[in-house]
């Protein structure tokens, strides 16, 4: 792909280094490294709820070898990412009324935190994986806890986790019928849009600040009128997620391109907030709903592998080639987690897949700006590199600075 494609993530610095005591720092090599993406690549990070928690799913607890491999398995994939998505599914969060697990999530929140990873909170509101609890309240006061759930944790979380998934999958909501939840019900009352508006009202309520995003599996021109009729509605929508989930195989170029063009056009940022691609076997094609194949054993093969790998970096290189993507998450950090399938960056034995050596070449390697560089007699430096977090440093002084915007000038006194 055409360097240039990359323009659009990059910005232009001009740097006046100074002595610690005063003047240009004439004539020296200073070496320049980046530290992070302003770009999200992200992961679905909900092995730290478990880790911070000291409990796997079902509440048994961790032993010694289980906590070492979950910390191998964030080192490993924290090296390349620098986002996670972590778990607010209404049914596990609370799975008891007024009992949340706020105390080991805002650790996880912290944990990532401690490492410069930025975090998302997913969902806030979703007919799937709803509280059952909420079955025996009307469907007036199903609304009001909904609302008062979303105050309650988007507020605990201010600072920590700043982005969120406010509705999931609103396109398949009212009409859901695999079995009756609250949502659902709430859903066909209001509406597709009313029901937005009101998730969405309360959560800029309770952070002015946050970024807030739509996010449904559904590409079709279902989910664009549903888009259009919500910012119609003055909806607080920042941003349009995308899902990808590709267990019968990779969408390609040519969807990948129609599907941006097409969501590009109402001008908001795009998140393809979950995306996997199968290195094993391909789900038959007559599936309709993914969560209807349910084996045994899915195994990750050599050739799937090899195959999962070209297609997620091709994937990748056209994201982030589009300037109206922010975000890319690939959904699972293993195999063997949603589904059972092979769709991790590492095997599950926390192994490193072809997948994960690619992507790391590229964002590491080709998306990356670093070396060394001379000032001149004035003691300026002028750099040209992606956007993100920085380190500068001339003998054994260093300095932090961010390279976020066009064509910035910046005094940075080495000292």
């Amino acid at each position: 792909m055409n360097p240039n494609a990359f323009a659009h993530r990059k910005s232009a610095l001009k740097l006046h280094l100074t002595k610690p005591g005063g003047g240009p720092l004439a004539k020296q090599t200073v070496k320049l490294e980046q530290k992070r993406h302003r770009f999200l690549f992200g992961v679905g990070g909900f092995e730290a709820v478990a880790l911070a928690g000291e409990t796997v799913p079902g509440g048994k607890a961790l032993s010694p070898q289980e906590r070492a491999k979950i910390e191998e398995c964030l080192d490993r994939i924290f090296e390349l990412c620098n986002y996670a998505t972590l778990p607010f599914y209404w049914g596990r969060y609370e799975s008891e009324e007024g009992k949340p697990m706020e105390a080991a999530t805002i650790a996880a929140a912290r944990y990532y935190a401690e490492r410069g990873i930025v975090t998302k909170g997913h969902p806030l509101c979703w007919h799937t994986v709803c509280a059952p609890w909420l079955m025996k309240y009307s469907n007036a006061e199903i609304l009001r806890r909904q609302l008062a759930r979303i105050d309650r944790d988007v507020s605990a979380f201010k600072g920590l986790i700043d982005k969120w998934d406010v509705i999931n999958e609103v396109v398949i909501m009212p009409i859901f019928d695999k079995y009756d939840n609250a949502m659902t019900r709430v859903c066909k009352d209001l509406g597709r849009v009313r029901m937005i508006k009101e998730v969405f009202t309360a959560a800029r309520k309770a952070n002015p600040q946050a970024v807030l995003v739509l996010n449904d599996f559904e590409t079709s021109s279902s989910y664009e009128i549903l888009v259009d009729g919500c910012l119609n509605a003055g909806i607080p929508i920042d941003v349009i997620g995308i899902q990808s989930h590709q267990h019968q195989g990779y969408w390609g170029k040519e969807k990948l391109l129609a599907v941006l063009d097409r969501y590009s056009y109402f001008g908001k940022p795009i998140h393809f907030t979950e995306n996997t691609i199968i290195s094993g076997d391909i789900m038959p094609p007559h599936i309709v709903d993914l969560n209807d194949w349910q084996v045994e054993s899915w195994p990750s093969t050599p050739e799937g592998e090899e195959r999962q790998a070209r297609e997620i970096t091709e994937m990748y290189e056209i994201l982030f080639a589009h300037p109206a993507v922010e975000a890319i998450t690939t959904w699972d950090s293993t195999d063997g987690r949603w589904l059972h399938a092979p769709s991790g960056l590492l095997r599950a034995d926390n192994s490193i897949k072809p997948v994960y050596t690619s992507l790391m070449n590229k964002i590491k390697g080709e998306w990356w700006t670093k070396g060394e560089f001379s000032t001149d007699a004035e003691g300026n430096l002028e750099i040209y590199g992606f956007r993100g977090d920085y380190e500068i440093s001339c003998r054994d002084i260093k300095a932090p600075f961010s390279l976020n915007g066009q064509h910035l000038e910046l005094h940075l006194g080495l000292s």
